[in-house]
């Protein structure tokens, strides 16, 4: 068969006649050598480099959020963080996992499908010891978990969802759900078992006793939003910032926060020496012509509102009647006005 050399042989080729340094033998091995790629089609990569290193970058804010929840909740020392990210087939997931274990699944509103979050039998029973007030040691026991055990666990994953959602938060409004819980791989077929899948492990230590977190996320599930999985869309939402969600927390927080309001009826300067000398039914003039005039309304330290006094049942009371920023925009244009005649 004839062997078609590339540019850049063809090239180096000419180069070496050229300078009189080629050989017979070093032609030979410049056309023999290529770049070959190898291409499994059992199994074929769904996800480049960078979508993988993404969904990384993700699951790192996610590890983050997790280790200061579940140290919360169960006052301990606990570390997770994010062990590999890899591409596999769902087959091959549930080859990795044992049996039986923790396995969450996790339906991934508003994507299509569901995830599922497998939480390693050691780590299980040591989070379960601990809220139920043990010592948290690690206890390898080999079996399906208690009604009363699956209650609890369902509590700590509705809780690491909560982090979930925030860490997906500057690619897509995430909001997973559990579905249910099972122990036994078998009996969760998501997705056919030659679907490729990404798995996020995350390695978590409650105290000494370690383990392992994966989370299964298939292919088709993330594709609608497989265009968004990339470096330059990560950083130009994390500048961004100022998300509708965000806002909205930022409202509510808000909204709790208690301030001062002070309906002021005059103000006056006055020396030291006047002030030295005021005596019980002494009287003093106030910055207001007429008693008429209305009180200034004021938010913290600054002046906000026109109003007058008044009473509501037994309590002295205000009411509102102009907005001062309002009025000062009024007159602004009253002078813009008469400047323009």
């Amino acid at each position: 068969m004839t062997e078609v050399l590339s540019q850049d042989e063809i090239d180096q080729l000419l180069t070496a006649i050229s300078s009189g340094d080629a050989e017979i033998d070093d032609t030979r091995q410049v056309a023999e050598r290529r770049n070959i790629r190898i291409w499994d089609f059992r199994r074929p990569d769904k996800f480049s480099k960078e979508q993988i290193r993404t969904v990384s970058f993700m699951h790192e804010t996610f590890a983050r959020l997790s280790t200061t929840s579940l140290a919360g909740q169960l006052r301990s020392i606990v570390h997770v963080h994010v062990a590999s990210v890899d591409q596999l087939t769902y087959e091959e997931f549930l080859r990795s996992i044992p049996s039986p274990t923790t396995l969450a699944v996790i339906n991934m509103d508003p994507l299509t499908g569901s995830a599922i979050l497998e939480i390693d039998p050691t780590i299980t029973f040591t989070i379960i010891d601990r809220l139920f007030g043990g010592p948290g040691e690690g206890v390898k026991l080999n079996r399906e978990l208690s009604e009363i055990e699956r209650a609890v666990m369902e509590s700590i994953i509705v809780r690491i969802l909560g982090n979930m959602r925030e860490a997906w938060n500057q690619v897509i409004d995430l909001r997973p759900r559990l579905g249910q819980i099972e122990t036994n791989p078998q009996f969760v077929q998501i997705v056919p078992q030659t679907e490729m899948v990404v798995l996020v492990t995350l390695e978590t230590k409650v105290e000494e006793i370690e383990g392992m977190m994966n989370f299964c996320i298939p292919y088709l599930t993330i594709e609608p939003i497989i265009s968004k999985l990339s470096a330059q869309y990560w950083y130009s939402s994390v500048r961004r910032g100022s998300t509708t969600e965000n806002l909205n927390v930022l409202r509510e927080k808000l909204a709790s926060i208690d301030i001062s309001l002070v309906a002021e009826v005059g103000s006056l300067t006055l020396a030291m020496k006047d002030v030295m000398n005021l005596q019980p039914g002494s009287v003093i003039r106030l910055s207001r012509t007429r008693v008429g005039d209305p009180m200034t309304l004021k938010i913290g330290n600054r002046p906000k509102f026109d109003c007058r006094p008044g009473i509501v049942g037994k309590k002295i009371a205000v009411q509102v009647t102009r907005k001062i920023e309002d009025v000062e925009a009024d007159e602004f244009e009253e002078l813009a006005t008469e400047g323009d005649e």
